[in-house]
């Protein structure tokens, strides 16, 4: 009854501010206002009424979904220039730190933070020698205030020689925390959007034209009309129109009863599809992209992310080994910050990598041909493409013989063939040929597993390097007239330089970006892997090459060639450490105690290890007393393969903290069983439970609902021990289900020959094992309890924990007790 009460008094508070001052105006709010109550939303009489308590004026004579039309232009500046070499002084990044604490409200600079400032400015200094940055490795331990302590040096070194310091991120949630805590560097919210802005890859924003099209298409009633309303909404007072960790609220599209093809949401409103017609698109001028593009020139901060800082040099050093200029979307980074940083080597292993799977290459056709389902949505490239090439023959021709030579990639209903429930394959084009090859490959030689199966792709067997050289054929025949393609939009650009039309010189540099990834990078990429096999060639002793298969409610239902480096730190040196002028690699967890040099695996893992000189190190601790608010559990008595007893004890262990628990596990299937078993329980006793991979929500938004509740419970994988940032009484336990060893694939085996077997194993549990327990103890009033239900675990694995930590391995029972006494008494 009390809550029922309490929700009244919200939703009328909410319709009071509402009725108040309606953003961002009376008129276009009450618009569509009355589209939703149209729609049957539930709350659309109460809001439409709100919103008439007050004069409203001239009525929209549209439904109030049209929000393209009445979004700001981007406008464009003149170029920056190149950034200076001005040095800058430790002395000046530590009172710039003081500064910076001073607006935000805090206290002096903890005397660690402060040695941060001053030491890190060193990546700040003029270098000396191409190919050789000033690069420093930075360990700061949780409260050591690691993120104002760069922002320091790195504002003052772009007031002083311009744009701009890079800050890059490998979560999503970390790139929001930046930016808050820009606005100690930024007071001023106009400055901020100008001076501090946030860059992510196209495929993380709102595009408008795909909003169009399926607002037009939810108003004839084929999609969700009350969730694109809303959408709507939000694209009015979104600060820059990212829709995957931004401001755009994740659990919008699933609360009303639609088809995922309905949605209002990410999947279907952001270009991940690279069919953009950039400036031939009636709302480039609006573009959400394009914003971030240009603000992203001027800008004296752009917070990114190491996806995308990995794609854009691998691409520019792509264009660049052929001569070709770099590209208007991209820039040369002088000075990056990796945040985030003992994730360097991840990042770089996703980017510098190529896959030829049925979803990519059926991704391809759809790219080059366009949509050819009924109902589909989308361009291909004769849409985005013929108006620009008008009556040219021989561009006209590449088009057509590229949209031809697509046909042989796989297409509609290729999974159903290439691996259908019966048996009984029909696979029709070489690419599908070859699947099915690999798939008979991976049945003779791989075990099945949760996910799928792997195998070595060398030896191959017969049926393999035959559809391989025809597979790698139809490729070639594909890449043919793409590269002729690109040749003549090339030609255009220059025989007509003189009276080509702004938007269109965009629109053709654009098609040049998709064609040099598809017909330059990728294409030839694919080739290369399947020439390989043909020859049946000797393993390159840089590469691994294997097959594998993806498993979905226990079928196939994809197969994949694929091909990493062993060591991807190599591409990522030659790309982006070594031109660059300063680097700053910082983590809580970059150093590893257990080693004779702490930093050894970190330089090899950074790229550091490549350069001439070794990097300037700096290792700082936690100040925080974790002796007295921390308590380490193993459990010896819970059978860890034993789904019931993992339930159990995490059952009761949650219900000792009194919630505020986070439950880790290394594999997806455990997690489901588990929550499967304990939701109801945990339910009775009035703690929610929230879990990544069961619920319909992207991880940040099921972290923002857990920090919210204080008492819900969340379980998850490694995208929730890197992403959770909680700090209070919401976060005050830890639970592992196992010891999170690397998985023992074909790619981890190679590393762990390469970089020392049976100790790189143990570094990297160890990291994540560090990485995890950092989440417990965010402020210094926090108190919080790690326990690994892995009776087996290690004590080498846990001398990466903060200093003051001991490991007491005891019973369940024994646990128990001593988590409520720690914590306090459980929620009744």
């Amino acid at each position: 009854a009390e809550q029922a009460a309490c929700l009244r008094t919200a939703c009328q508070v909410l319709l009071a501010d509402l009725a108040e001052a309606p953003e961002p105006s009376r008129e276009e709010a009450l618009a569509v206002a009355e589209t939703l109550t149209r729609a049957g939303w539930a709350w659309g009489t109460a809001v439409v009424g709100a919103l008439r308590s007050r004069p409203a004026g001239n009525q929209f004579r549209s439904s109030g979904l049209d929000v393209w039309a009445r979004i700001p232009e981007w406008e464009d500046q003149a170029p920056a220039g190149e950034a200076g070499s001005k040095p800058m002084a430790p002395e000046a990044a530590a009172e710039r730190l003081k500064e910076l604490l001073h607006r935000a409200g805090l206290d002096e600079a903890r005397p660690a933070q402060a040695e941060f400032a001053a030491e890190t400015a060193f990546a700040f200094q003029p270098r000396e020698r191409e190919g050789e940055p000033r690069m420093v490795l930075a360990e700061a331990g949780t409260g050591v205030g690691k993120t104002l302590g760069y922002l320091a040096p790195a504002s003052l070194w772009a007031e002083a020689n311009g744009p701009a310091v890079w800050v890059s991120t490998y979560t999503r949630a970390l790139q929001r925390q930046i930016e808050r805590e820009s606005h100690a560097v930024y007071p001023d919210p106009k400055t901020r959007a100008r001076k501090a802005v946030v860059r992510k890859g196209r495929e993380n924003y709102l595009c408008l034209l795909n909003f169009q099209d399926m607002t037009n298409t939810a108003q004839l009633g084929g999609a969700d009309l009350i969730g694109m309303a809303l959408t709507a909404r939000w694209a009015r007072s979104t600060r820059d129109g990212d829709m995957t960790g931004g401001d755009f609220p994740a659990w919008l599209p699933t609360l009303f009863a639609v088809p995922p093809a309905g949605q209002a949401s990410p999947a279907n409103l952001v270009d991940r599809r690279g069919e953009c017609i950039h400036a031939g698109c009636a709302h480039y001028r609006t573009c959400f992209v394009e914003k971030a593009i240009r603000a992203s020139r001027k800008a004296d901060l752009v917070i990114a992310n190491h996806a995308l800082v990995m794609t854009q040099a691998a691409f520019d050093g792509a264009r660049a080994a052929r001569g070709s200029k770099a590209d208007g979307e991209t820039t040369q980074l002088k000075r990056i910050v990796f945040d985030e940083g003992h994730h360097l080597f991840d990042a770089a292993d996703s980017a510098f990598s190529a896959a030829l799977s049925g979803a990519e290459a059926a991704e391809l056709r759809r790219w080059i041909r366009g949509p050819e389902g009924r109902g589909r949505r989308g361009r291909g490239l004769e849409a985005r493409l013929s108006d620009i090439i008008g009556d040219r023959e021989d561009a006209k021709r590449s088009l057509q013989d590229a949209a031809h030579a697509a046909a042989a990639l796989p297409g509609e209903g290729w999974s159903g063939r290439i691996a259908p429930p019966n048996g009984e394959v029909n696979p029709i084009g070489p690419i599908e040929a070859f699947l099915v090859a690999v798939i008979e490959q991976l049945r003779a030689r791989a075990a099945n597993s949760d996910v799928g199966m792997e195998c070595a792709a060398r030896p191959a067997l017969d049926l393999v390097r035959e559809t391989a050289q025809a597979a790698a054929n139809a490729l070639a025949k594909v890449e043919a007239p793409l590269l002729a393609l690109a040749r003549h939009l090339e030609d255009i650009l220059d025989d007509e330089a003189a009276e080509l039309a702004t938007g269109d010189r965009a629109r053709i540099e654009g098609a040049l970006r998709g064609l040099d990834r598809r017909a330059r990078m990728t294409l030839p990429a694919w080739r290369s892997m399947l020439r390989a096999i043909d020859e049946d060639a000797e393993d390159d002793p840089d590469f691994v090459d294997w097959f594998d298969a993806t498993f979905l409610y226990g079928r196939v239902v994809d197969a994949a060639c694929r091909r990493h480096w062993v060591d991807p730190t190599e591409p990522l040196t030659n790309a982006v450490i070594a031109p660059a002028h300063g680097v700053l690699v910082t983590s809580a967890t970059l150093a590893d105690s257990a080693l004779d040099d702490p930093f050894a695996l970190a330089e090899m893992r950074t790229g550091a290890a490549r350069l001439p000189d070794r990097p300037k190190t700096i290792r700082l601790a936690s100040p925080f007393d974790y002796a007295a608010n921390a308590r380490a559990f193993v459990i010896t008595d819970v059978a860890k393969d034993d789904a019931r007893q993992v339930a159990a004890a995490m059952r009761e262990l949650f219900l000792a903290a009194g919630g505020g628990g986070v439950g880790l596990f290394t594999a997806i299937r455990r997690l489901r069983a588990v929550h499967e078993r304990i939701a109801a329980p945990l339910s009775d006793k009035g703690l929610a439970l929230y879990a990544q991979h069961v619920d319909p929500l992207e991880v940040g938004a099921l972290v923002d609902i857990f920090r919210a509740e204080q008492d819900a419970c969340l379980l998850g994988t490694d995208a929730v021990r890197d992403g959770v940032d909680v700090p209070g009484r919401s976060l005050r336990l830890l639970v592992f289900d196992r010891v999170p060893w690397p998985r023992p694939d074909i790619l981890h085996k190679a590393r762990r020959l390469r970089f020392g077997g049976k100790g790189y194993d143990d570094s990297v549990a160890r990291n994540r094992i560090s990485q995890a327990f950092g989440r417990l103890i965010r402020r210094a009033d926090d108190k919080g309890v790690f326990v690994m239900l892995d009776a087996a675990a290690p004590t080498r694995l846990f001398s990466g924990l903060p200093q003051g930590v001991e490991i007491q391995r005891v019973g369940l029972v024994d646990a128990i007790e001593a988590i409520q006494a720690f914590l306090g008494e459980p929620a009744p």
